[in-house]
């Protein structure tokens, strides 16, 4: 189990720089759940690399959501447009092809995608990342505003699409 650690708890002191220290005491490690829209820290790389759903939301706020996704191989996320909402994604690890346009028809941008790699998607935009690799394709989304309801869990891909139909 990945440890996350919800740091909502603060000793401050004072140091010769700037006269303030702040000092995390982190809370024990706690279940992948959805943590917003509470302040919360996490180490993102850890948290996506070890979930295995395709989709989980673990911070849902009022203008701002991040799911953790894993692209089976040889899988995709799916041909979506969002008509109000901005999303970014980063790959952790894998590798995948993402093809965006202003069209189901037209999907002029066709490109490679790796480790590292981020993928911004400006609203009205249709896209898809396929997994290329032979292994999970592991990955964060940032929906502005948020995309999917609180706490959304979609084990699988056919979840997630059962799901879209009741949103």
């Amino acid at each position: 189990m990945i440890k996350i650690y919800n740091y909502n708890k603060y000793n401050i002191g004072k140091n010769q720089k700037n006269n303030i220290t702040i000092q995390r005491q982190a809370c024990p490690p706690a279940a992948m759940t959805d943590y917003g829209p509470n302040p919360f820290v996490v180490d993102i790389n850890k948290a996506a690399l070890n979930n295995g759903t395709f989709r989980t939301a673990l911070w849902t706020g009022n203008h701002l959501q991040l799911t953790l996704m894993s692209i089976s191989a040889g899988e995709d996320i799916g041909l979506e447009m969002h008509p109000n909402v901005d999303q970014v994604l980063r790959i952790e690890d894998g590798q995948g092809l993402v093809r965006m346009g202003d069209s189901k028809d037209h999907l002029y941008l066709c490109q490679p995608v790796f480790e590292d790699y981020a993928i911004f998607i400006p609203a009205g935009t249709w896209h898809n990342i396929t997994n290329t690799g032979n292994k999970p394709l592991k990955l964060y989304s940032i929906y502005a505003p948020p995309n999917h309801p609180y706490g959304t869990v979609h084990e699988t891909k056919i979840d997630a699409e059962a799901a879209e139909h009741y949103y």
